[in-house]
């Protein structure tokens, strides 16, 4: 784990976007070509803008996102998709995009990503830690044994409360119980991967993660297996260590 603590989420996401570019230039001039994975969600706003405005030749990048609630239209201010595209993908349209796409049949959505996923490894995945400790829509307790690539989960409700409480949703009831997420397994398999973990919401999380063993009750922890990890964060997400 290689720990960067900042004292703006602003900072944080400048290096967070930066470190990202560097590694998936690196991909390019190696293989010709980069594959990223990306997060959404507030803590992601200032990486996805400081990634977006790096020097990368975007015509050789395709990239994946996390997750997707399952049944919830494009339209709605909490899609992921409504997200990536405003906040992202619509200012790179020389990037090759796969979304997770909620409103199909969940089955079909699996067996397309799995097969696109897996076809070579990922380069660089932002992978953000929710207020429950976990990574993607893995809620606690994550199933780290599955070997496949997306699944379908239910969500928390800590990870519920984290969504009204960004706003996206205007109470808890309102919230998909069920999502399409990528799995651990799957985003362990990245080449690297940066967390961008700001704000004092995530501090307790934070704390966890790194203090914490590795466990399926605090999802995060798994990341710490992995040989080529970044946790960024800022003196407020850090303000328990």
């Amino acid at each position: 784990m290689d720990l960067k603590i900042f004292g703006t989420a602003a900072e944080l996401g400048e290096y967070a976007g930066n470190l990202a570019a560097d590694r998936l230039n690196a991909a390019i001039k190696a293989n010709g070509h980069a594959r990223l994975l990306v997060s959404t969600g507030m803590s992601q706003f200032e990486t996805l803008d400081a990634l977006r405005r790096a020097d990368v030749d975007w015509g050789a990048v395709t990239m994946f996102h996390l997750d997707e609630y399952i049944g919830l239209e494009e339209t709605h201010k909490a899609s992921f998709i409504k997200y990536l595209k405003e906040r992202f993908t619509n200012f790179l349209p020389a990037m090759k995009v796969n979304f997770v796409d909620g409103m199909r049949d969940p089955k079909i959505t699996i067996s397309e990503l799995t097969e696109k996923i897996t076809a070579a490894p990922i380069d660089v995945a932002l992978i953000g830690i929710g207020v429950n400790g976990h990574i993607a829509f893995n809620d606690p307790p994550a199933d780290f044994d599955t070997r496949e690539s997306y699944i379908v989960v239910t969500l928390d409700e800590t990870c519920k409360q984290q969504q009204v409480g960004e706003g996206w949703f205007d109470n808890v009831a309102d919230v998909p119980s069920v999502a399409l997420s990528i799995t651990v397994s799957q985003i362990l398999k990245s080449k690297t991967i940066i967390s961008p973990v700001p704000h004092a919401v995530k501090a307790e999380a934070v704390y966890n993660t790194v203090n914490g063993d590795v466990s399926n009750l605090i999802p995060a922890t798994i990341l710490k297996t992995h040989p080529d990890w970044t946790l960024a964060l800022d003196k407020n997400s850090a303000s328990k260590l």
